[in-house]
């Protein structure tokens, strides 16, 4: 195992095609589409930031330009800015601009599945620990959900995935974990399962989309036979891996929203507006009147 203790690195797989959320996304990458004021990419990075993450990697594909340009100064604006006295919306994309040097971008030229694009990084990441950040799903809580696990990791020195409960009977549609020993906020992983048969799950904890992996991982990947869809599958490589080095779960007791879907979408503009004093007193009333009119 890597000596490495700091988690220093996160990847973020953004090379997907976004399909659910045609026509928008032939034109704009589904991590750019807004939840309230800021692209759904935004607030995982955010994450991430808030969690001591220095190095962020970006495993893109065509069409997917954009997301780099985002993370860059756009001179013409600001310059444009800056001569109509436009002071709070220069600082809030000077708040938001990584520090020179910390973003990287590699492609993903074929889609082979999430395994195959965090294989993709291995260069950029190198002999060190990594964290794992799935871009269409948000989080909120009192404390970020990488926050946590970092933590985890610095206090059990395991592979970390992050859980969350479902309803027993909803199992089978998730990466569900065996649960073992408690360990600080969560406990040991005994098994990993992608999608058990329906009554079979270990337990009703699904893999939310964040992990904290160890370079070992890499190896792993690239000999990785396919699985589920044809595609080379991180569950699948993760099993593996627990034959050697201990994984532990971390609980986040927060909200997830899956971005990817119609759905989680919706809820998340609805959920972010509202935790906003300078938003809530203008739509609150409005969505009231609209379930009203449900009934």
């Amino acid at each position: 195992m890597s000596q490495a203790r700091k988690v220093r690195k996160a990847v973020f797989p953004v090379a997907g095609l976004g399909t659910r959320f045609l026509p928008a996304t032939k034109a704009v990458p589904k991590e750019m589409l807004t939840v309230v004021d800021k692209p759904v990419i935004q607030y995982v990075v955010d994450e991430a930031l808030d969690a001591g993450i220095e190095h962020l990697i970006f495993v893109t594909g065509r069409s997917k330009a954009v997301i780099e340009d985002y993370f860059d100064i756009q001179v013409e604006l600001e310059q444009t800015l800056r001569q109509r006295n436009k002071t709070a919306e220069l600082t809030l994309l000077e708040s938001i601009l990584p520090v020179a040097g910390s973003t990287s971008f590699t492609r993903q030229q074929e889609p082979l599945g999430l395994g195959h694009a965090v294989w993709c990084a291995r260069e950029l990441v190198g002999n060190e620990p990594f964290a794992l950040l799935l871009p269409d799903m948000i989080m909120k809580a009192e404390k970020g959900c990488m926050k946590g696990m970092v933590e985890l990791f610095e206090h059990s020195g395991a592979n970390i995935v992050a859980v969350e409960e479902c309803a027993p009977d909803q199992a089978h549609k998730y990466g569900i974990v065996g649960v073992g020993e408690t360990i600080g906020e969560g406990f040991a992983i005994t098994k990993m399962v992608e999608k058990p048969a329906p009554g079979t799950a270990p337990s009703n904890f699904f893999i939310n989309g964040r992990y904290i992996l160890q370079p070992e991982i890499f190896p792993i990947l690239s000999t990785q036979e396919r699985g589920a869809g044809n595609e080379i599958q991180l569950t699948d490589a993760m099993v593996k891996l627990a034959g050697s080095q201990k994984f532990a779960a971390y609980h986040f007791r927060g909200e997830t929203y899956d971005c990817g879907a119609k759905d989680g979408f919706i809820l998340a503009n609805i959920a972010f507006a509202l935790a906003r004093a300078d938003i809530r007193p203008t739509v609150e009333g409005p969505l009231k009147e609209l379930v009203a009119k449900l009934k």
